[in-house]
């Protein structure tokens, strides 16, 4: 439940249009509802403004869509990460108007009407970390933001991120999604003036160690508005670029 959704409920019990009693029975399931296999987080939304994610992977089938189930009945922009294509198949029987993004490994039912809310460059260095950089564009899309994708414009070929100088200028976060050495962010970070936040991903050769040697390129880098999330973490970086996005609002 978010915010608005629940002065709603308030409001309609001070009007007289809903009940005590009715209002207690949509409220039932906070702070969280137990399903059995996992207690979904209904108070996220009113916690931190983000609803509760669903990890998928190392879930069933079965898991997964009761959990998806539960979010959607609940209001709040769902969303789940990881996603196999049996459980993506499952979901969107039941929820028609849910989205499969094949590329990402998602599924999203956005359900608020609102503006979009801050701006966002997703950047990526190569086409091989295209399943990174599309996790986090899907991610920061269903919570309401703004992006623009930038591909392909790896360091191998620095004219090509020159090109596309006036749209990371017009961005309120730069999320950086590269692999093999990782240097794409530390560059990315010199040419803006907001917060980059860097995704390694396990793209490259032997010696790249299935992302660790870009991780640590990222985590050494020499301009101070980079910050690094884990390997392969699109969406973790779309989370909190967008909660930075968000922040000038208050």
């Amino acid at each position: 439940m978010t915010k608005p959704q629940l002065l709603e409920v308030l409001a309609q019990v001070e009007r007289g249009a809903l009940s005590p009693e009715d209002a207690a029975s949509r409220l039932r399931s906070l702070p969280y509802e137990d399903l059995g296999h996992t207690r979904v987080d209904h108070h996220r939304s009113l916690r931190s403004g983000l609803p509760e994610v669903i990890y998928a992977a190392g879930k069933s089938t079965q898991q997964v869509l009761e959990i998806f189930r539960a979010l959607a009945v609940s209001g709040v922009d769902v969303l789940a990460t990881r996603v196999a294509a049996e459980a993506a198949a499952a979901i969107l029987a039941e929820h028609p108007s849910a989205q499969h993004h094949e590329l990402a490994l998602t599924v999203s039912l956005r359900r608020s009407e609102t503006a979009r809310r801050g701006h966002i460059a997703v950047v990526c260095a190569g086409t091989s970390d295209l399943p990174v950089a599309e996790e986090a564009a899907v991610t920061a899309e269903t919570f309401g933001a703004e992006v623009t994708r930038l591909y392909d414009v790896g360091v191998a070929g620095v004219h090509r991120l020159l090109a596309v100088r006036e749209q990371l200028d017009a961005a309120d976060v730069v999320i950086v999604c590269a692999g093999m050495e990782g240097a794409l962010p530390s560059v990315v970070g010199g040419l803006v003036g907001v917060p980059v936040i860097a995704v390694p991903t396990s793209v490259g050769y032997g010696a790249s160690f299935g992302g660790v040697t870009a991780l640590l390129g990222m985590l050494n880098s020499c301009s101070p508005n980079v910050t690094v999330v884990n390997i392969d973490n699109g969406f973790g970086a779309a989370y909190t670029a967008t909660m930075i996005a968000r922040a000038g609002e208050r």
